[in-house]
């Protein structure tokens, strides 16, 4: 939760991404009630008026406990990063801050000891395509690929070990060190289950977005009942 959401101005000029709203809650809110019960501490990191954040949310949030980690102006990697002291051994559940997760897509991720939600796109070369070995393990995450070889791209939700701490944190073409490129080191030296989304609601970039978006998930809610 540690972007500037530039994408998202004038939105995000004077609030945090994950502090938008969709249907009367903020993104932040929504993840956190698809999170299932056995996850009782969440690790929020933050930077751009991050502040916010820690007011909004607390030192308890939806009942988990949360420990705020101070994130990095050379990217993603180096955010991630940031959140390794508190990480232990054990497998751990990463989402991004801007993401609307389904809860049974959670479940179905935390089946497998690693796992990449992923969805079909009507414009996959907009994003990290997902491409998989016949088990359905992925074999790379190709970004915005010039002719895609499939629909299928990679989400923000995933279950992930310490060993994507033994990936080196890459420069991007941004002059920045995107989490992205890590995920991909990963995927080589694991075996990574791509779990597909029944609820992939699509991409949530611009302030364009926010009306699609919010139907989708009011539609999402609705099927749900």
């Amino acid at each position: 939760a540690a972007g500037e959401g530039t994408r998202m101005r004038p939105l995000t000029l004077t609030k945090p991404k994950p502090l938008l709203e969709i249907a009367g809650k903020t993104l932040l809110d929504h993840i956190f009630e698809a999170l299932p019960e056995e996850v009782d501490e969440a690790i929020i990191v933050v930077k751009y008026l991050g502040e916010q954040i820690k007011k909004y949310c607390g030192e308890v949030f939806h009942g988990r406990r949360i420990t705020y980690v101070e994130g990095s102006d050379l990217g993603t990697a180096y955010s991630f990063l940031a959140a390794k002291p508190y990480l232990g051994d054990d497998r751990f559940l990463f989402i991004y801050g801007d993401e609307l997760p389904a809860p049974e897509d959670i479940a179905v991720c935390l089946r497998y000891p690693a796992s990449i939600l992923c969805w079909e796109a009507d414009d996959p070369w907009n994003h990290g395509v997902a491409n998989l070995r016949p088990d359905g393990t992925i074999l790379e995450i190709e970004e915005k690929p010039a002719e895609p070889k499939g629909r299928l791209i990679a989400d923000g939700v995933m279950v992930l070990n310490k060993k994507i701490f033994d990936c080196v944190p890459a420069k991007g073409d941004k002059e920045e060190f995107f989490f992205s490129q890590m995920v991909n080191q990963f995927i080589k030296k694991e075996n990574v289950q791509a779990v597909k989304s029944v609820w992939g609601i699509g991409g949530f970039s611009s302030p364009d977005d926010l009306e699609r978006v919010t139907k989708s998930f009011l539609e999402r809610k609705l099927r749900t009942k």
